[in-house]
């Protein structure tokens, strides 16, 4: 059985779009149940004969093979890492109450789904046992499987959508992908290719009523650019017990219309009011923005959240037709709904309180982004200004640990390079940095450390009406010292004011709303 031991993982990703000038391997496509050559040491070691071996195996265009891989995880296994369907590996295996592509793979090739999960070459191989078995089911014959323009239904089929036009736009991607070409660097400096090509489909019962070959999809009632395809209502709540304040982003770990199906299925329990694709930031709406989407915990009754196709790990996905799309969308919600726009109340997911999501990672570009949407990034280039500020220990990961390392170098206590990475250099530093404060050096970044790092700096008297970057290190400090968010937008406003005159109460301090000696005295010591 044809099969390696160590998972593949991509590295890099030539852009999208226009011609690609790269050579198509070429593969044989005898009757499928063939069995493949002896595997030899080269064989392990490179995906593109995984994916020749595969279609010959079972009788699957190669090309086709690639572009479903790609469509769903830019060649990228992802170390065996689910994915938010329960989809694992290049290929996407599913198992999930309604898709169930990897017990499926299971049967037909006789993996250990261990290995379908983990294993690039069991995987590709899996993929295409399954691909075959919905050719065979449909009833195609030898003639028709060498076509790949014959193959569209099965594509839909596999993208385990039951809604009609989420299939279609699965299957869709898929061709658009032969249409195009692919370029894909993997692991090992290998490249896997797919030579443009002409492409004419046939959809056979997906294909539309309306000219040109597509049935025209129903427009958002609330973004007029997006297509609407509402989510399954098991997956939200009618109406909302708090006003819109916050819009949260959010990273798929998935395929766009694979995570457009997944808001379909009652199983999921989960949903977001957007989902925006990678390739030409094309939104689809699913929830209303007057209901509650099941997307962030304790955030979901006062925000919008947008879904952005992709792993958090692989930057790859994160195009400029996304940041622009979704930026535009943001800025759109923001105005009217009257959130500001910073990054108080745009937020990640990771950011939002009670939450353990991690997305949208390291790799998302926020300051690009809040500068598309017109607002402000906070920091000078580094992220400082949060909805919230979690407890950091060794080990921790992300934008607050880069903005705790960055606030202790630019103090004197060496946390090292600011990588988002909570190690011994970066625990020493802040021990250091308590120990120096009077606060308990366990190492740890509270709420009490917190309040003094970020309040750390000049003490310019500030009160109602004052300005600038002083006022923003205010509400930062504030936000983590009274846990709850407080506008940071450099504007002494009433807001501020009163929640200056609660810590002032808290700490028992003339509450008389205005910053001085004493207020910032307490604030720096993390009282």
């Amino acid at each position: 059985m044809y099969r390696r031991s160590t998972p593949w993982r991509r590295t890099a990703l030539s852009a999208l779009g226009g011609l690609v000038t790269a050579v198509l391997v070429a593969t044989a496509q005898p009757a499928a149940g063939a069995a493949p050559a002896p595997v030899g040491a080269a064989d392990r070691d490179s995906m593109s004969r995984a994916f020749a071996r595969a279609a010959s195996e079972f009788g699957v265009p190669r090309d086709l093979l690639v572009a479903v891989g790609y469509g769903e995880t830019h060649l990228d296994g992802h170390r065996g890492e689910p994915s938010q369907a329960n989809g694992y590996g290049v290929m996407h295996l599913v198992s999930n109450p309604r898709s169930r592509t990897l017990e499926k793979a299971a049967e037909l090739t006789g993996e250990p789904g261990a290995e379908l999960r983990e294993d690039t070459t069991a995987n590709i191989r899996g993929g295409a046992a399954v691909l075959r078995s919905y050719a065979d089911g449909l009833g195609l014959d030898a003639t028709e499987r060498r076509s790949v323009d014959e193959w569209y239904p099965v594509v839909a089929r596999y993208g385990g959508a039951t809604d009609t036009a989420t299939a279609r736009l699965y299957a869709d991607t898929v061709y658009t992908l032969l249409g195009q070409g692919i370029t894909a660097d993997v692991a090992g400096g290998e490249r896997v290719t797919v030579r443009p090509r002409a492409v004419e489909p046939e959809r056979g019962r997906y294909a539309a009523d309306a000219a040109g070959g597509r049935q025209r999809a129903a427009l958002s009632p609330d973004y007029p650019p997006a297509a609407w395809v509402p989510a399954n209502a098991a997956n939200y709540a009618v109406g909302r017990s708090a006003s819109i304040s916050t819009v949260v982003v959010h990273v798929t770990q998935g395929s766009y219309a694979g995570t457009i199906s997944w808001f379909q299925n009652a199983s999921s329990q989960v949903s977001a009011h957007y989902v925006v694709r990678s390739s030409d930031g094309a939104i689809t709406q699913m929830v209303r923005d007057s209901n509650t989407a099941y997307h962030a915990r304790s955030a979901n009754s006062s925000s919008l959240g947008i879904e952005h196709e992709g792993f958090i790990a692989d930057p790859s996905w994160f195009t400029d037709a996304m940041y622009r799309s979704s930026a535009a969308l943001t800025k759109y919600l923001c105005e009217r709904y009257g959130i500001p726009k910073d990054r108080a109340h745009v937020v990640g997911h990771s950011e939002v309180p009670g939450n353990d999501h991690t997305d949208p990672g390291p790799n998302w570009n926020w300051n690009y982004y809040m500068q598309l949407v017109g607002g402000s990034s906070g920091g000078g280039g580094v992220q400082l200004n949060f909805a919230s500020y979690s407890t950091l220990t060794s080990g921790s990961t992300g934008a607050q640990v880069t903005a705790a390392q960055t606030l202790l170098n630019q103090q004197g206590y060496d946390a090292g390079t600011a990588d988002g990475v909570f190690g011994t250099r970066t625990a020493n530093a802040v021990r250091s940095f308590q120990t120096a404060r009077g606060l308990t050096a366990d190492g740890s970044v509270g709420s009490r450390t917190w309040t003094a790092l970020l309040s750390a700096g000049s003490t310019t008297v500030v009160r109602e009406g004052s300005t600038g970057a002083v006022v923003e290190r205010l509400q930062r400090a504030l936000t983590a010292a009274l846990g709850r968010t407080v506008s940071i937008d450099g504007q002494f406003g009433p807001g501020t004011a009163t929640a200056v005159r609660d810590y002032q109460s808290g700490r028992g301090l003339t509450a008389d709303g205005i910053v001085g000696a004493a207020t910032w005295s307490a604030l720096q010591a993390g009282r």
